[in-house]
């Protein structure tokens, strides 16, 4: 379990040249052989990856038998905007074994995207599972039972049914460790923690390919469809754009984990849980073990206009 010592000083804002806030967290950066090149805090600190975990728990979907063009399966290692393209997507992968909207189990929720958001409410609607940004995964979780012959009423969200065993199993493989703890995410799905460390690995694992067919068709899904990964205005996004063959993926809670094919790994973790410092982290830390890219700029508005910036401590 994290204690407030793993995490140290990694990043300031300032507002108008005036110190606003000290962000505090712990990062990982593995080189090319698998190695740890870089640690801020204690990069062993026990963690829910939350979304950040979805990419393995496509691996597991896709080795239980799922089969999905590129865009949908990245759609299913997403936290999506809920834009009508993201929502078509998961209707797709639903539709193609013989469900509707009508049987997904996971949490209502209003888009992510403020614009769809707005649309929802002009139109009258509210709340439901599928603009929830994980629909995605939980549409592919229920495809992969209905495939195998598994239940696929709420009992899909239970730790102990096979596609849950199947995760399990897959995300112990992927980090090289037995996960430390699991618990349930905001989405309903089990949430397995691990080591810091063990994230780095995983995406690592995934992104060179020693995750087999599955950990390959998830990599190029993710990497040829970053828009379905999150959305045009998200951090996850952009860093798979503008950085080529980078493998990204968000979490809740300050998480943000990223793999290159030659080795090359970064996990972090912001250790109140707030996003405004995740980012320019994450471009400082694939900086710092020489992956090129534009740098993040995380501004500080004041009435609309930038007034300040989010720097980067302690690399």
């Amino acid at each position: 379990m994290a204690t407030p010592d793993a995490f140290a000083p990694v990043a300031i804002t300032t507002r108008n040249d005036f110190l606003e806030s000290v962000h505090f967290g712990a990062a990982v950066a593995l080189g090319p052989t698998g190695e740890v090149e870089l640690a801020i805090g204690d990069p062993d600190v026990l963690i829910y990856p939350r979304s950040s975990n979805k990419p393995m728990q496509a691996v597991a979907m896709v080795r239980a038998g799922l089969q999905l063009p590129a865009d949908e399966l990245a759609l299913v290692c997403a936290s999506h905007d809920g834009t009508p393209m993201h929502l078509d997507a998961a209707r797709r992968i639903l539709a193609s074994a013989g469900l509707t909207p009508d049987d997904l189990g996971n949490t209502p929720s209003m888009p992510l995207d403020e614009a769809a958001a707005w649309a929802v409410i002009a139109a009258g609607g509210g709340r439901t599972p599928l603009q929830m940004n994980c629909s995605g995964k939980h549409s592919g979780m229920l495809a992969t039972c209905v495939l195998n012959g598994w239940t696929h009423d709420e009992s899909y969200l239970d730790v102990d049914h096979p596609l849950q065993q199947c995760i399990t199993d897959a995300i112990d493989e992927l980090c090289e460790e037995p996960h430390a703890h699991i618990g349930i995410d905001g989405c309903g799905a089990p949430a397995h923690a691990m080591s810091l460390t063990g994230l780095a690995r995983a995406f690592r694992n995934i992104a060179i390919g020693a995750a087999g067919a599955a950990g390959d068709a998830v990599y190029a899904a993710m990497n040829q469809h970053p828009d379905m990964v999150g959305g045009e205005q998200r951090d996850v996004t952009w860093f798979m754009r503008e950085i080529p063959g980078l493998m990204a993926k968000d979490g809740a809670d300050g998480v943000f984990a990223a793999a290159l094919p030659d080795g090359r790994a970064v996990a972090l973790k912001i250790a109140d849980g707030g996003d405004r410092a995740r980012p320019p982290l994450m471009a400082a830390m694939l900086a710092e073990i020489g992956v090129a890219g534009p740098p993040w700029n995380e501004r500080i508005l004041g009435h609309g206009k930038p007034v300040g910036s989010v720097q980067v401590v302690n690399l």
